[in-house]
């Protein structure tokens, strides 16, 4: 038994992710960003757009036209009811919470906003309040967010895949923008480090 219909749930996605670009025009006053900086950090924000911008949308179109289970040979056949159910719903609760982690972390930054692993530009203010009282890469947190629960709702370890590689790159890109925010921030942004967890409230 499904918790969603496939195709409202690429319905859901499809509108997710509208509700994103446009929270993220509104608030930093673009849509894409150039991915600059050194090779690593290239490559994270590259993998993120593609996630973002082409994983989603195929994962959506191929949920709505009911193809999806024909075309990923990982797809995984969940055969107890329940298992399927506690997936489903798990996946569902992670994905639209990042979404709107996400979101409230570009509002929060607005136009001090800026792709991972940029040093802070001379105007940018260090930005401490929002999602950012309570972890410091909150836009991290809820990329991982959206993609195990996309990788959950689909049942599918090549989603599952792409949610590992985004842990790696995501723990390599960290130690280069804190160093990046240390530098233009100091003592200020030390203190913070301090108080504000890494990924996770409360916990790391």
């Amino acid at each position: 038994m499904h918790l969603l219909d496939p195709g409202i749930l690429g319905i859901a996605i499809l509108f997710l992710l509208g509700m994103l670009v446009i929270v993220k025009q509104v608030a930093t006053g673009s849509i894409l960003d150039k991915p600059r900086g050194n090779l690593k950090v290239q490559l994270v924000n590259i993998f993120n757009l593609f996630f973002l911008l082409v994983v989603n949308p195929l994962a959506a179109i191929l949920l709505i036209t009911r193809g999806l289970a024909t075309i990923d040979p990982t797809h995984m056949t969940v055969d107890e009811p329940w298992i399927l159910m506690v997936l489903e719903f798990v996946g569902l609760v992670m994905y639209v919470i990042g979404y709107l982690l996400m979101a409230w972390a570009l509002i929060t930054l607005g136009r001090n906003y800026q792709l991972g692993g940029s040093a802070p530009r001379s105007e940018d203010k260090m930005v401490t309040d929002g999602p950012y009282r309570l972890v410091r890469h909150p836009m991290y947190t809820a990329a991982l967010s959206i993609s195990m629960g996309l990788a959950c709702l689909i049942q599918s370890w090549a989603f599952f895949s792409v949610f590992c590689i985004y842990l790696v790159l995501i723990f390599l890109l960290i130690p280069v923008e804190e160093d990046g925010l240390r530098k233009a921030y100091g003592e200020q942004y030390v203190a913070y480090q301090q108080n504000a967890k890494k990924l996770i409230p409360f916990v790391y």
